[in-house]
Parts: structure tokens; C-alpha cells; sequence
């Protein structure tokens, strides 16, 4: 239920497609499940001229449109439109946050609480810096009567040098305490469970070290190109995209230690563990540890697609990877010689985000006429579509003979919990508010993941030999990322 907890959030950037499509939506389900603690203001900045009844229009459209709860009634409607207030102005100009801080004023003493301040940069990564120093310059990141944080979007720079830059710019107004790098992917119900699943069930920990896992796969393909974002993306690619971010994070969740608690420091602490362990990519030996790809034209759900380097706004002779697969060593007493192989594309065969453990065969099988025995156990946490978990185990198959099979037990959460569960912001905005960063990225994190990439982008920035395009739209990738993990004696999970 909602706490008494008041707060201002302050949106920058809102009239985006982020603001539209995912925070606002997201703002009023949560209120709408009366979660969403209160009384409350939020404060929509962007350059667009707009009344306050123009914004709660245009929200009340974004709703209707994208929100996982529909307004039910007018009444209740209006009671959190009375909320919403719009002002206009540059982030870039300094005569704003005045004007800011009059408009945050006048709402916080018509509550009568304390000024609890909530910003959120869902602008492009070149606006931090200005919205930083002019929120310092204005004295609006200290904590006079409540608390104040920020929430900054991803990307965190596009190298090791610009994270270190953005995160000076940070520091020199805000303290570590207060800022909060928001990764969707860690709000997602399935990756939230992966703590609970490994460290609330006595039958699997035992099981979770190299002793007894031969290989961990991460999967996160799309079936889409790039759509309208391919001049982002040209800037982009598929490293730091997706593989930087949302697929460390993962490969962390799997492979970090018990934190002491369940709280922001001792998690956060573990998973930074687990990236100091990464064993280095040699650049000599680049081929041993990353792949990448272009997709070409092809076909998707049985029409012809174009290849990325004809999509708006990409350079014909692109050099941008649209695919990448890595192959990491974890160097601690837990995973000593168990490969990760993390792999991400676009306009692969099918939209899947899974991660599967592969666990190894038995040493011996009993069974003499059919001493290969079934496929290894393998277990696989589904992200989405289709949340869920399933094992697959050995039996015996119907009749009269005795043969092998392997079966699927499974978990599906739809089908447990029944309904939609909650967004990814809906959970990470509340977090925020209430000052909970476990599910948050800190600066040093963010710094280690791009380091662990440097050698990765240096080399690939160098060699301009790749042939590309070098995999057809809906396959599932190139042909070399196939050689690449059959080094190991394996192959890729078909999901």
C-alpha cells in the first residue's frame, strides 16, 4: 500500500518517447495499484511550449496507449492529473532552475512536507553533464529538509574514458549516496528472481560451481533491425548496446557470492567481485574471445527485410556490429575454467532473452545400450517472452524397451500468478524514491564493465577486415560464432 512519503520527480527530457512510453505509464499504474507513495508532484521539463492541462492531455493519452492499468474512473484520473505540472525551458540554460526551484516551492509548501526531490535525466547522454552542473550551480543536489537524487539513463559514457568523465561530472555535484544508473533490464521479474532462485533454495547453491556446471549461456536476440534507430545505433552497436550493460549484469546475477543481506551495498559489492575476476581479453588473441556480425537482407516472420546497412539513417559501407558473442572465464574458486558465452543480435530467428546452465553429464552410464545416455541436465532462466524456469531432466520413454528421453519440468509465471506483472520502471521508479539502489548500477561497476570491453572495441576499431554483412536476417547469426563456441566442444542453445 502507498506510504506516507512526499516527493517531487522531476522529469527532464518529457517530452521524449521514454517519458511517453515508459515513465508516465508506469508513474500511474503505480498509483492506480496505490503503491506509489504520497502526496506527490511531478514536474515535466522539456523545451516544447506547453500549458500544465496541454501535458496532462498529452499523458492521459500515453496512458491509455501504453500503461499496464487503464484509468478506471474521472475521478480517480483527476486526482492524479492535480499532480502533474509542466515548465518550459533548456536544460542548458541556467535561467531555468530557478524557475524550477520557485515552481518545486510553491507545490511543496501546498503539501507542507519535506522537500524530497526526485531528478530524472530522460534526456540524451549529452545533456547530463549540463543538467548536473546547472542543478549544483543552482544549489538544488543538496539536502536541506529531505532527501535529493538523480536518475541517470543508460548509456554510461561509450568508453572506459567517457564513464570516467560522466562519472566526475557526478561526483562533483552529487554524492555516490544519490545517484542512481538505472539498467531496465534489472527491473524485469524474471532477473529480480535469479537471487531468490539461487539463495532461497537449498537444492541448487550446492550445485552452482564449477564441480558441477560445464558451461553458462546468455542469450538476449531480437528478431527486429534497428527500425528508426539507426543513427543511434551507428554510433552504438551491439557491444555497447546491450552486452555492456543489461548482459554483465546478468552474467553477475549468476555468478556472484551470497551478499551478507539483501541490501543495496553488500549485493552491489558482490557483483563488482565477480567483474574483478573476469579474466582480461588479450588482443592478440581476439578471435579466442569475441565474434561480431552484420545482418544482411534476408527474411523475417516470412517477409523480406532489408539488411541493416540499407535501414535509415546507417552509412552504406557501415562498420557497425548488429551481432556479438563473448566468451568469459570467471578466475575465482567458483568458476575456475567454466566458460560464459554471452551473445546478442539483431533480426536473429526469434525474440528470446533466456540464460541457461548447463550442467555436466554423469561420469558414468549404466545403461549399456545406450551409453551416451541422454542430453546433460540444463537449466533455463527465461527473461522474456514466456517468464518462467525449466529443468531438463533424463527418463525413461513409454514402452516396452528402455530409452532415454529428455524432459522439461516447468514454471511459468503467467501461468502461476496469473495477470501482467509489473514493468520494469514501475519497480526501479519506486525503488528510487524510496532509496533503494540494489537494482541500480554504481559508478564503479560501470567503470570495471567497460574496462573488461576496452580490449574488445580497441582492436575491432582497428581492423576494418571484417566481412560484413556476414549473417542473413532471422538466422541466428554468423557462421563463425558457431566455430567460435564448437572450440570448447559445445554449441548454441536453440531456443
Amino acid at each position: 500500500m502507498a506510504t506516507e512519503e512526499p516527493f517531487s520527480l522531476i522529469i527532464f527530457g518529457a517530452s521524449g518517447d521514454l517519458t511517453k512510453r515508459k515513465l508516465m505509464p508506469a508513474l500511474w499504474s503505480l498509483y492506480a495499484a496505490r503503491v506509489l507513495p504520497e502526496p506527490f508532484a511531478i514536474v515535466a521539463v522539456a523545451r516544447t511550449g506547453m500549458s500544465h492541462d496541454e501535458f496532462r492531455r498529452r499523458v492521459r493519452e500515453a496512458i491509455v496507449e501504453f500503461a499496464r492499468i487503464q484509468p478506471p474512473s474521472d475521478l480517480v484520473w483527476e486526482r492524479f492529473a492535480s499532480a502533474l505540472f509542466y515548465l518550459s525551458g533548456d536544460p542548458n540554460d541556467l535561467a531555468l532552475y530557478p524557475k524550477l526551484d520557485r515552481l518545486l516551492a510553491e507545490t511543496e509548501a501546498a503539501r507542507g512536507r519535506h522537500a524530497n526531490r526526485l531528478f530524472y535525466c530522460a534526456t540524451p547522454p549529452s545533456l547530463y553533464e549540463p543538467i548536473v552542473r546547472n542543478l549544483g550551480a543552482a544549489a538544488l543536489a543538496g539536502e536541506p529538509s529531505g532527501w535529493t537524487r538523480i536518475v541517470v539513463e543508460k548509456p554510461f559514457g561509450r568508453d572506459l574514458e567517457s564513464a570516467r568523465a560522466l562519472n566526475r561530472q557526478l561526483a562533483a555535484v552529487f554524492r555516490e549516496e544519490q545517484v542512481y544508473r538505472i539498467d531496465h533490464y534489472l527491473g524485469k521479474e524474471t532477473v529480480q528472481n535469479i537471487l531468490v532462485f539461487r539463495f532461497a533454495n537449498g537444492i541448487f547453491e550446492p550445485l552452482w560451481n564449477r564441480n558441477h556446471v560445464a558451461q553458462v549461456q546468455i542469450t538476449v536476440a531480437e528478431s527486429l533491425g534497428v527500425e528508426t534507430r539507426g543513427a543511434y545505433y551507428e554510433e552504438s552497436g551491439a557491444l555497447r548496446d546491450m552486452l555492456q550493460n543489461h548482459m554483465l549484469q546478468l552474467l553477475c546475477l549468476i555468478a556472484m557470492e551470497s551478499p551478507v543481506t539483501f541490501d543495496a551495498a553488500p549485493v552491489r559489492d558482490e557483483k563488482n567481485k565477480v567483474l574483478a575476476a573476469i579474466r582480461p581479453i588479450d588482443p592478440a588473441k581476439l578471435d579466442e574471445a569475441a565474434v561480431r556480425g552484420q545482418y544482411g537482407p534476408g527474411f523475417a516472420e516470412g517477409k523480406r527485410v532489408p539488411g541493416y546497412r540499407e535501414e535509415k539513417g546507417v552509412a552504406p559501407d557501415s562498420r557497425t556490429e548488429t551481432y556479438v558473442a563473448l566468451r568469459l572465464l570467471v578466475d575465482n574458486w567458483r568458476w575456475a575454467g567454466v566458460p560464459f558465452y554471452l551473445r546478442t543480435g539483431k533480426r536473429l530467428a526469434k525474440r528470446v532473452s533466456e540464460i541457461a546452465i548447463q550442467f555436466r553429464r554423469t561420469p558414468h552410464m549404466i545403461f549399456r545400450r545406450h551409453p551416451a545416455g541422454a542430453d546433460s541436465n540444463t537449466l533455463v532462466i527465461r527473461i522474456q517472452p514466456d517468464e518462467g524456469i525449466g529443468l531438463t531432466v533424463a527418463a525413461k520413454t513409454p514402452g516396452p524397451e528402455l530409452k532415454l528421453g529428455s524432459v522439461g519440468l516447468d514454471f511459468r509465471y503467467g501461468d502461476v500468478y496469473g495477470g501482467q506483472p509489473p514493468e520494469a520502471y514501475e519497480r526501479l521508479l519506486l525503488d528510487a524514491i524510496h532509496g533503494d539502489a540494489t537494482l541500480y548500477a554504481r559508478g564503479d561497476w560501470v567503470e570495471q564493465a567497460w574496462a573488461i570491453l576496452a580490449p574488445v572495441l580497441g582492436a575491432w576499431a582497428q581492423d576494418p577486415t571484417a566481412p560484413f554483412p556476414n549473417y542473413e536476417a532471422g538466422t541466428w547469426g554468423p557462421g563463425d560464432a558457431d566455430a567460435f563456441i564448437a572450440r570448447d566442444g559445445g554449441a548454441w542453445r536453440q531456443p
